[in-house]
């Protein structure tokens, strides 16, 4: 250790708990740093291993005071995700501090923050953007809603602001975001579109790339080629925002009251940190829950129409009898049956409450039903099954809550099997319900509730929709 700067240790090596806290050394503005490297950690906070540059490279550009280091965890808290949770710390004998290490548990997934490792931002010259005309390529029109809603968008970026857009399943909420992002990348801002699920980043990614040609774009999600590369415009699930600090100008978070990112703090602390502080937020959800609709540091910003002009489909509820029992003795309700018969040759979603449930059904109902397929969330083909009924390859498409949100098909019908589960909220029901209807050529549809007993939940999300339907002066 000199002048409390950072060296290496032989007995310690890159172990950072080892050290008192230090100093980052002065900015040498002779030095020759790496491009390669500024490109891989500007506005990032990676860990070592994941930083594809030798140590003596890295640690040449701390001594210049291009890039510092940050203790992985600092009094009790791990400096990543923000968890401070005994419970969700471990520790174990480290070979690398040669001692008893703690580490975090909640974001191991994406790679082990300990006591001795540290995380490494660049603070040299940050990567600027040149300002530009007009990047966006796209002839559309938007409904009014939409324009007072982009009008919006537009009027705050740049400034310390956040703005929720609160706007129903169908009013086209990409398409309002096109003239703030085209503002946000005049400016020569960084722009980031983040959204709980990777089948929006895959659903997201080109029709982005589409309207702004010119525009370097990132698709980030677990296993994604663009990791580690630089770009302008980045599309990313909310885990990968743990990587990023500081970083973007405009953000906007997509289904902001949707799982997991409602659930998890550590994916709101991620988001947060991925913002400048001086950065913009812009919240889209057709289904705010009640704390957010109450926020006093919030503009808000209703489009209760789709952008089509047509009302949204109301639920009807339908009793089914004791799904659960009649289950067990491996029998399908009559009910639903005849339901999914009358829809002819026409592509259905079937919604159930678990992937227990959906793998005692999909077999049953796949003795009636020559062209149907099952998806949940751990399915290894979920991506190509969606793709396939989106291609109208695949009739039924049987499917827990990860289809709720996100994924639009032309002229589908849905049902809801089990709609008194608990797991069916009345944001589940609302989102489920916005599958139908979505496009101008099928601007209505069939949306039944089938259940063995109402519940708070499927009144609340009826009066939900019908309140949206008055509202946009239906």
């Amino acid at each position: 250790m000199n002048d409390h700067f950072l060296e290496p240790d032989p007995q310690c090596g890159t172990a950072i708990s080892c050290l008192p806290d230090f100093q980052k050394p002065p900015l040498n503005p002779n030095y020759q740093f790496s491009k390669p490297l500024q490109q891989t950690l500007t506005g990032r906070k990676l860990l070592l291993q994941e930083i594809p540059f030798p140590i003596e490279i890295i640690h040449e550009h701390y001594q210049n005071g291009y890039l510092t280091y940050h203790k992985g965890i600092t009094n009790t808290t791990c400096t990543r995700c923000g968890n401070s949770q005994n419970h969700l710390f471990a520790s174990h004998e480290c070979s690398r501090c040669n001692r008893t290490c703690t580490y975090c548990r909640h974001c191991i997934t994406m790679g082990k923050v300990s006591e001795c490792s540290p995380l490494v931002t660049w603070v040299g010259p940050p990567i600027h953007y040149d300002k530009r005309e007009r990047a966006l390529h796209w002839e559309g029109t938007l409904s009014e809603g939409q324009k007072h809603a982009s009008n919006k968008i537009v009027g705050a970026v740049g400034l310390p602001k956040k703005l929720l857009i609160w706007a129903v399943c169908g009013a086209g909420k990409t398409e309002i975001l096109f003239e703030g992002i085209n503002k946000a990348i005049e400016l020569g801002q960084t722009v980031l579109i983040a959204t709980p699920r990777s089948d929006v980043v895959h659903e997201l990614t080109p029709r982005i790339k589409a309207v702004f040609p010119k525009i370097s774009v990132l698709s980030l999600y677990g296993g994604s080629e663009d990791r580690g590369k630089e770009g302008q415009l980045v599309i990313a699930t909310t885990h990968q925002l743990l990587r990023y600090y500081h970083h973007f100008d405009f953000v906007v978070i997509d289904e902001v009251d949707a799982f997991p990112f409602s659930f998890d703090p550590m994916l709101k602390y991620a988001a947060n940190n991925a913002a400048k502080p001086e950065g913009t937020t812009i919240l889209l959800t057709a289904t705010p829950d009640k704390k957010l609709q109450k926020a006093k540091y919030i503009d808000i910003v209703k489009i209760p129409k789709r952008f089509h002009g047509f009302p949204l489909p109301v639920p009807t509820i339908q009793w089914s009898g004791n799904w659960r029992k009649l289950l067990k003795k491996q029998q399908i309700l009559k009910v639903v049956l005849h339901w999914l018969k009358q829809r002819g040759s026409q592509q259905t979603f079937l919604f159930v409450p678990s992937v227990a449930v959906l793998n005692q059904l999909v077999p049953l109902l796949q003795k009636q039903f020559s062209s149907l397929e099952g998806v949940h969330s751990e399915d290894p083909n979920r991506r190509e099954k969606v793709q396939k009924f989106r291609a109208k390859e695949i009739q039924i498409l049987v499917t827990t809550t990860i289809l709720e949100r996100g994924v639009t098909v032309l002229n589908v019908a849905v049902a809801v099997y089990g709609a008194d589960d608990d797991v069916f909220t009345e944001s589940a029901l609302v989102q489920i319900s916005g599958r139908v209807g979505r496009s101008t050529e099928f601007p209505t549809g069939d949306i039944v509730f089938f259940h063995y007993g109402k519940t708070e939940a499927m009144l609340d999300a009826i009066d939900h929709i019908e309140k949206m339907n008055k509202l946009g002066g239906f």
